[in-house]
């Protein structure tokens, strides 16, 4: 029987950027950054509070997982943001809101409640887009 699930795949279009993204503008802690042969490498970031939770940022290349006409489909739909790629949690959405905004995040929608809670919505340097959540 399944009882968790320790990791998840963004696909992003370029792990340096990235890198800086996840970790220097949403706050997220590397777990792992290792190299995987000579032009490939193992990138996994966390929420802080939420450790063992990986998320791999994965490049779209033609190999292994892609052919070359699917791994360049791939980087249009993410450029396009034809991706919602998750829902980040957060106590107070507008400090968190402002704090992002500041860095350079770009948002879509500025939180707002919702019957669900409340929410604000944002792409990542690839284009893929999240929910940034408050439920209380």
């Amino acid at each position: 029987m399944i009882n968790r699930l320790s990791h998840t795949c963004i696909y992003v279009l370029d792990q340096d950027s990235a890198y800086d993204f996840y970790v220097n503008k949403l706050g997220l802690t590397v777990n792992t950054d290792a190299p995987m042969g000579p032009d490939a490498r193992w990138l996994t970031v966390s929420p802080k509070d939420q450790p063992d939770l990986e998320i791999t940022l994965m490049p779209i290349r033609s190999g292994m997982m892609f052919t070359d006409e699917t791994a360049e489909q791939m980087r249009s739909l993410v450029q396009q943001g034809a991706f919602s790629a998750g829902v980040f949690n957060t106590t107070d959405i507008f400090a968190t809101y402002e704090e992002l905004k500041a860095k350079g995040v770009v948002f879509s929608k500025a939180p707002k409640v919702e019957f669900y809670g409340t929410e604000a919505i944002f792409k990542d340097d690839s284009g893929n887009w999240f929910s940034l959540s408050q439920t209380s």
